[in-house]
């Protein structure tokens, strides 16, 4: 595969001291009738609206005339609560060539939350979506300690008392405005990245051009990529992983960004873009995998044998990739007839038959669910990384080489090295500036000696791979003084489709106990291919004896991988699926463990009473 250009035109000599803008009026200026993003208007029916990069660079400076006419300077914050939609995806570059500084909010978000991040940030502007999102903030422009002013709302007819979006493109643009565009400085702020508050309250992690370029170039060097390729966008822009994906890489790449505003449309857009790339957060992948078993464990015994060979085939063709290996001719030759006759076609089904690169990082991935797609002759190339080091810190790599069930090795913009404790530590070009005060000021995070603790523990192997273990702050430390994992423990229990996700407590326990939930896709085909009726939905699932049979079995099998202190002697099964919208998961779908054992802190007792 051919990597993508690295045209430089006007651009500075040394690729991390380039700017966003810079990127931007190199696209427009090499590339102007090249797509750059799309989106689906609403009521189109399905049709695709698409903006060149000539007419990114034109909007977005209209765009920023009409910000700059709001009161809007260099170095002011900007807050944007959005959806992935044009008015978000657009804003934020029109802010930054304004040298202002954007800050997208979770639209799951609390409200104490959002008065959190509006008071620490100490913005004057919020750019809304629609009247929903208006009753979340609009008290805030009475709020004695909050600065913020004025609220832009991007719904046509939301907009009530406040500005609205289509009046911004309507201001003039002045005479010789342009001059102070794009005049952003390489080490100046590019953005503030809220963390998504698993514990406390979030922290406003400041990134830099510099930081977003280096990250951005460490990148480019583990994967392979065709030029100009497509990313389905759908992930939250609050979160550093689309940040980077959907609006940085795009414009360092002059790339195809396909905007979702809905998430739970993805999979239809999968399927009609056939992306090149396509990343998901593990709770992604696992779904996924357990849409195809369901659908597998459908199928007649003839036709799932000839699947299931298929499967051994691809994998066995992997493990000599996964050894750095050149495969036998003969494998090569039963690899290239498989996939062409029986894994294409049950790919293309779901729009991932032209994946090249398939990722994911946030959390543990479970090594099943690699091994899964790797049947399919998708490597899940897994990475880690927080928002503190601009996104990937380390990566597996078609290039540089992978370890199934490893989160790869050091992106060239970091090192890393792992405490007495085996806390992971990391330094680099693209760790960040420090958190947000409310003063303006940022405060460092690092040691003297310019290392970051991340809380994440893990170990390394003798080829450099970088294995996680769980989060320090997560580790559960029994009755018996035992340290256990719970993310070791959560996804062997998750091995077995029926279990969708799973939560291990036990910390100054004699034993570990476990909150099962059943997976809402994986259930109803199981219990339809073993006579199980599904009238009454999961909750009359949750308590079928064939269902609970199955899931003890499931239990039974995991504690068998797992040594006595990990294992989980008793447990409840759950039908109703955590999520965001319940707060159980953050919005990048990470377990708040916290909120999990409040909530359920009856039932968790109730496990230990004999």
């Amino acid at each position: 595969m051919t990597s993508a250009p690295r045209t430089t035109g006007d651009l500075p000599d040394a690729p991390a001291d380039r700017t966003l803008p810079q990127l931007l009026a190199r696209n427009a200026r090499e590339y102007p009738d090249l797509p750059g993003v799309s989106w689906q208007p609403t009521g189109k029916d399905g049709a695709w609206t698409t903006f060149g990069w000539a007419k990114i660079e034109e909007h977005t400076r209209s765009l920023a005339a009409g910000y700059g006419a709001l009161g809007v300077r260099r170095g002011d914050r900007v807050l944007l609560m959005m959806a992935n939609r044009p008015e978000h995806w657009l804003s934020d570059l029109a802010l930054v060539r304004l040298g202002a500084v954007p800050v997208s909010v979770y639209g799951t978000a609390a409200p104490e939350q959002i008065t959190h991040i509006a008071r620490n940030c100490r913005a004057r502007l919020a750019v809304v979506e629609g009247a929903a999102q208006v009753v979340l903030w609009e008290t805030l422009l009475t709020d004695q300690d909050t600065p913020l002013e004025r609220l832009v709302v991007a719904e046509e007819g939301a907009e009530g008392s406040h500005f609205p979006y289509a009046a911004l493109l309507r201001e003039p643009v002045p005479e010789r405005f342009a001059e102070g565009l794009d005049t952003a400085r390489p080490d100046d702020p590019l953005t503030v990245v809220y963390t998504s508050g698993t514990s406390g309250e979030p922290k406003g992690v400041v990134l830099t051009h510099r930081h977003i370029m280096s990250n951005a170039l460490a990148l480019d060097a583990v994967v392979e990529l065709p030029p100009h390729v497509e990313h389905i966008c759908y992930l939250p822009f609050a979160h550093i992983a689309e940040r980077m994906l959907g609006i940085y890489l795009p414009c360092h790449r002059a790339s195809h960004v396909y905007l979702c505003a809905d998430p739970s449309g993805v999979a239809a857009v999968v399927r009609e873009v056939r992306p090149a790339q396509f990343f998901g957060v593990p709770r992604i992948w696992e779904k996924l995998s357990a849409t195809v078993r369901g659908l597998l464990s459908l199928m007649p015994p003839e036709q799932l044998a000839v699947i299931e060979a298929a499967f051994e085939v691809a994998r066995a063709h992997v493990g000599y990739r996964e050894r750095g290996e050149t495969p036998p001719a003969e494998l090569e030759e039963r690899y290239g007839r498989v996939r062409r006759d029986v894994l294409l076609p049950m790919l293309a089904a779901g729009g991932l038959d032209r994946v090249t690169w398939a990722a994911s990082a946030s959390a543990p991935m479970p090594v099943d669910v690699v091994r899964f797609w790797a049947g399919f002759g998708i490597v899940i190339m897994d990475a880690w990384g927080l928002t503190e080091t601009t996104g990937v810190a380390t990566s597996n790599s078609p290039r540089a080489g992978f370890r199934l069930g490893s989160v790869g090795r050091p992106v060239e913009s970091v090192e890393i090295r792992l405490a007495e404790d085996g806390e992971i530590l990391v330094r680099g070009a693209s760790v960040f500036s420090g958190y947000l005060q409310p003063d303006g000021s940022v405060r460092s995070a690092l040691d003297p000696d310019g290392w970051l603790a991340t809380g994440d523990i893990g170990r390394t192997d003798e080829d450099g791979y970088l294995w996680l273990t769980d989060r320090k702050k997560e580790m559960i430390v029994t009755s018996t003084g035992k340290n256990v994992s719970p993310a070791l423990v959560e996804n062997a229990l998750k091995e077995h489709p029926l279990i969708g996700q799973a939560m291990v407590h036990g910390d100054n326990r004699s034993y570990l106990v476990a909150l099962l939930v059943l997976d809402a896709e994986a259930a109803p085909a199981w219990a339809a291919a073993h006579g199980v009726g599904t009238a009454g939905g999961l909750t009359a699932l949750a308590a079928h004896p064939a269902v609970r049979a199955e899931v003890d079995r499931a239990v039974d099998a995991a504690n068998s991988r797992l040594n006595r202190s990990e294992q989980v002697k008793r447990y409840e099964l759950l039908a109703e699926e955590w999520g965001p919208g319940t707060g159980e998961l953050t919005p990048s779908l990470k377990m708040r463990r916290r909120v999990i054992r409040d909530k359920y802190a009856d039932s968790l007792s109730g496990l230990y009473e004999v």
